[in-house]
């Protein structure tokens, strides 16, 4: 075997065995789990939640040295934003926690049920993953949401968050465990890796066996980086390359409500927009309105041909908007920054090809008052999440009713969207009979 060192200067195969002990402390732990009652786990999220907040001080002292890091790499501000805490995300972070206590249990549902010609009763059932894995990046508030979500959902979870959060991660983790004592669970339902480092994630991602599902949260490079070497299940979340299209009866308020909003309101998320298409005959009457506005937000504006002669016939000049010309690498970037990609397409069809072309399959948004056009968008495009009227930034799982979720998924398979409680849960059959025997 390869001999690999980690941060530490341990050697890969301690960190392999290392890596499947806490698998193995995980698994076992996800069995007691499995049979609580619902008011147990409630219970311990409102402990969890308690937890947080008594730990603020230290939680932020924590993330102060991870920022205080990030600057000094030269980590870009959306990714700072992400990593950074503060006592009011704290907060919010530990209410989620507590609207998570209030959400039904999924484990247990019946999803379908029948009863056979031959008497045999048939129930399929919502019950626990087991053992579940994330690895991400620089998002400290994931390091809760996981071990919230894993815990409502009858699962034991093994994190590993990466070296730009890893001071934060660590109190966290550590206050999350002493938590879960104090409500009689095993604190190995949440677990850490990161004092591994990266070849702690490699060996997580071949735990097969012992680690029921893997989900990588981040960089289009994490994502398919796990996809690419995990022997564990792999849950694809992926990155948001969204598009907002203003159609040809786009109002102009509204649309400039939506973008500014998809664009600006938080930038370092994977929801954010990311490209705007206008269609040609709406552009004269919507792009010099749209763009100003977007100037006095700060948005360098990567434009297209069309879109920077509109802005020049409308007397934007270099103090109202910064524009730079848009190149193919444009269309498939995404920037978690006030970077915006602008094109004029000439009509819905062009933005449904664009899009189809460019977009990471997260969320795309349209803007018309043209009931054809909105359900030929919906129809046509295959992302998670289709917007009609409304902006990027609702696809979420606590603006979905959802709660917390552990990421968007962009596959097919399983989950898409928003991933929440149903989620992080499989199903089994239940047979009932009365001594039936097969002929």
């Amino acid at each position: 075997m390869t001999q690999v060192a980690d941060q530490a200067g341990v050697t890969g195969s301690d960190v392999s065995e290392a890596v499947l002990e806490t698998a193995r402390r995980a698994k076992i732990a996800s069995r007691t789990l499995a049979t609580a009652t619902r008011a147990t786990k409630d219970a311990a999220l409102h402990a969890l939640a308690d937890a947080l907040v008594r730990a603020t001080d230290e939680i932020v002292a924590a993330n102060d040295v991870d920022t205080a890091r990030g600057r000094a790499n030269g980590t870009s501000p959306g990714l700072l934003d992400r990593l950074a805490l503060t006592p009011e995300r704290i907060v919010a972070i530990a209410d989620a926690l507590r609207e998570l206590a209030a959400l039904p249990d999924p484990v247990g549902e019946v999803v379908r049920g029948s009863t056979l010609p031959n008497g045999l009763r048939l129930r399929q059932i919502r019950v626990p993953m087991g053992v579940v894995g994330m690895i991400y990046e620089a998002r400290p508030n994931v390091t809760v949401d996981a071990a919230g979500l894993a815990l409502k959902s009858g699962n034991a979870v093994i994190l590993r968050g990466g070296s730009a959060a890893a001071s934060s991660n660590e109190v966290i983790v550590r206050v999350l465990g002493e938590a879960l004592t104090t409500c009689g669970l095993p604190a190995d339902l949440v677990q850490s890796i990161d004092a591994y480092g990266r070849p702690g994630a490699v060996a997580l991602m071949h735990a097969r066996g012992l680690v029921d599902v893997l989900v990588p949260r981040g960089g289009a490079d994490l994502i398919q980086t796990v996809v690419r070497e995990s022997t564990v299940p792999v849950i694809e979340t992926g990155v948001g390359n969204c598009h907002v299209y203003l159609d040809a009866s786009a109002p102009l308020e509204r649309s400039i409500d939506i973008v500014l909003n998809s664009k600006t309101h938080r930038v370092g998320v994977c929801n954010a927009a990311e490209t705007l298409l206008v269609h040609a005959a709406a552009a004269p009457q919507l792009l010099p309105g749209v763009l100003a506005a977007l100037g006095a937000a700060d948005v360098v504006v990567h434009a297209d041909a069309a879109t920077t002669r509109l802005a020049e016939a409308s007397g934007l000049t270099a103090e109202d908007l910064t524009v730079v010309a848009a190149t193919e690498e444009d269309w498939a970037t995404e920037y978690l920054s006030l970077d915006l990609a602008v094109r004029v397409v000439e009509d819905l069809d062009e933005a449904i090809d664009h899009i189809r072309t460019w977009t990471s399959g997260h969320t795309e948004a349209i803007v018309t008052q043209d009931l054809g056009s909105s359900e030929r968008f919906v129809a046509e495009l295959d992302s998670a999440a289709i917007m009609v009227n409304a902006s990027t930034r609702f696809t979420d799982g606590g603006q979905f009713g959802l709660g917390a979720e552990i990421g968007i998924s962009t596959q097919k398979l399983h989950a898409r969207g928003p991933m929440g409680l149903g989620e992080l849960t499989t199903t089994k059959w239940v047979v009932n009979g009365d001594g039936q025997t097969r002929s």
